[in-house]
């Protein structure tokens, strides 16, 4: 019989058995917004079901056994071949197979699918996030191979597919498989130009044999890699299979697994080829010119993925303070409180509302959507992926003590939470981005000031902030030293201007008052008294 000194009391119970999608208003009228109506009303349905797996123990449970039980680098068996594979714990299969079957990895080819995929992937990484670099690489891919339509035949039905199949194996037998990406290299980091790593030409036409070493090589168990080496012709897309069409495994030796801060159950690896066979995708010379349009997909997905990590960690904290009792009353209920978790719900509906707006400039194609995209996506892989550190840490500490230990969950959100702003390029490497995009594309500023512009009128103080954006932009004196701030500056006006548009009022309201029009303090919680506080927390919580 337990003491009776141990009976438990002013807990929260577990945020359990909730949909993940439906709870998420801004996530839920977003993908309303985006789609036209019958695909919207199926998307809901697909996405309210991925919600109700996302929160239910099972796969929260899953998420944890996949980090506590990292994966294991074999590069031999044990009779000395040479292997060279990476074992994971079951969740993690689950993890992704989940996911692959809920179409995270198809949306170039259906109808919104790019809006319904971030939603989807905004919803299951909630549940773990680390697995959710495999599906973004494998995502990310399509394009890339779309410029070599012989490849792209052969290997997007295999990319899109809705089967995840696990082991290494020829692609040509499988249902479906993953890709991941290696670009980077010791001696150079994001300076992808001074990669060292060479292609010798074969016989046969796009086919080489690849020798050098890359530094970071994330999810090494998939079925394939585009990666950048020097060919004769200067820098070099190639598509890299793990295993070759006769079932013999190509040269691709796993030296290690990184030990990193967080991002646990996946394995991010230094990998050396040594005559290792690639096909060329695309022309010689072009390689960052091939894979952009993928490194573009995956700074979006930084984006989705830094909101979901923000809108997990403002959900725990909201749903905490709707039951702990502190001082004569519930937390939520108390002023300093209820501003905090308004001013945590503020920045989550912000960057939600901008993924899913980029994501639907994918769908659309318009030459309008694609300019925006050119300065947009950079500036909100800057921004959001900056703010999640700060977001998840004062979520964390909403729960005080009980934020602080693992079974709460909040450490592994914080531990991932800088992730998204290194990978795919830091945030000087975004800052500089957008200054090429400005002083190269005039029409992508055209494109960006006509979507903040249809919002004019509807705020001062969101008038006044494109005015001195404006202004900012006109004195190229000491641009560079001042990207930083003009990029922070324009993805804050553009999340203004879509609040203004389409959240309510209250909603909109305060991002205005606080981030563009300066009544806000250095520290969440410091938003005007006089702003209706309640009716955001309200509109952030998750019912369970």
């Amino acid at each position: 019989m337990a003491a009776t000194t141990h009976t438990v009391t002013n807990q929260a119970p577990p945020l359990v058995g909730y949909d993940v999608f439906l709870s998420d208003r801004a996530l839920a009228e977003g993908v309303e917004r985006h789609l036209a109506p019958g695909l919207a009303e199926e998307a809901r349905d697909e996405l309210s079901a991925l919600g109700r797996t996302a929160g239910s123990a099972q796969a929260q449970e899953w998420g944890v056994l996949a980090n506590e039980n990292p994966p294991k680098l074999r590069t031999h068996d044990r009779y000395g071949n040479r292997i060279d594979e990476v074992d994971f714990h079951p969740s993690w299969h689950r993890l992704l197979g989940h996911a692959v079957g809920a179409g995270l990895t198809d949306a170039w080819g259906r109808p919104g699918g790019h809006v319904r995929r971030a939603a989807g992937f905004l919803v299951w990484t909630q549940a773990e996030a680390g697995h959710g670099c495999p599906l973004s690489m494998t995502h990310a891919a399509v394009p890339a191979l779309r410029t070599d339509p012989a490849l792209a035949a052969e290997w997007e039905p295999r990319l899109t597919s809705h089967v995840y199949e696990e082991g290494l194996r020829p692609a040509g037998d499988k249902a479906g498989v993953l890709f991941g990406m290696g670009m980077t290299e010791k001696q150079g980091g994001s300076d992808v130009r001074a990669n060292t790593t060479q292609a010798r030409p074969l016989g046969d036409a796009g086919e080489y044999l690849l020798t050098g070493h890359k530094w970071f090589c994330s999810a090494p168990m998939c079925d394939g890699f585009l990666v950048l080496a020097q060919a004769p012709g200067g820098l070099t897309c190639f598509l890299v299979p793990r295993v070759l069409d006769d079932g013999t495994r190509n040269t691709f030796r796993i030296q290690r697994l990184k030990d990193k801060l967080g991002n646990k159950s996946n394995a991010s690896s230094e990998v050396e080829f040594d005559e290792t066979w690639a096909r060329r995708v695309g022309d010689e010379g072009r390689g960052v010119r091939t894979i952009i349009e993928m490194v573009a997909a995956t700074r979006l997905d930084c984006v989705v993925g830094s909101a979901a990590l923000m809108r997990q960690g403002v959900a725990q904290a909201i749903h905490h303070a709707a039951y702990r009792s502190a001082f004569g009353g519930v937390l939520i209920e108390k002023p300093l409180m209820k501003n905090v978790l308004a001013d945590l719900a503020l920045e989550s509906e912000a960057a939600t509302t901008l993924a899913l707006r980029l994501a639907a400039a994918n769908d659309s194609g318009t030459e309008q959507d694609r300019a925006l995209l050119r300065l947009a996506v950079p500036a909100a892989k800057y921004w959001v992926t900056k703010r999640c550190t700060p977001v998840v840490a004062e979520a964390l500490e909403c729960l005080g003590g009980n934020g602080y230990v693992e079974e709460s969950g909040l450490p592994r959100l914080l531990r991932e939470s800088p992730l998204n702003s290194i990978w795919e390029g830091s945030g000087n490497v975004q800052a500089l981005d957008v200054l090429r995009a400005l002083q190269r594309e005039p029409h992508a500023l055209d494109a960006f000031l006509q979507e903040v512009g249809r919002a004019r009128g509807a705020d001062h103080r969101l008038d006044g902030a494109i005015k001195d954006l404006l202004t900012e932009l006109a004195d190229l004196d000491g641009i560079e030293a001042r990207a930083r701030r003009l990029v922070e500056r324009m993805a804050l006006v553009l999340q203004g201007a879509l609040l203004v548009r389409w959240a309510p009022s209250e909603v909109a309201d305060a991002f205005c008052a606080s981030r563009l029009g300066g009544d806000w303090g250095t520290a969440f919680g410091t938003l005007p008294h006089t702003l209706d506080l309640g009716a955001v927390v309200e509109r952030a919580r998750a019912e369970v």
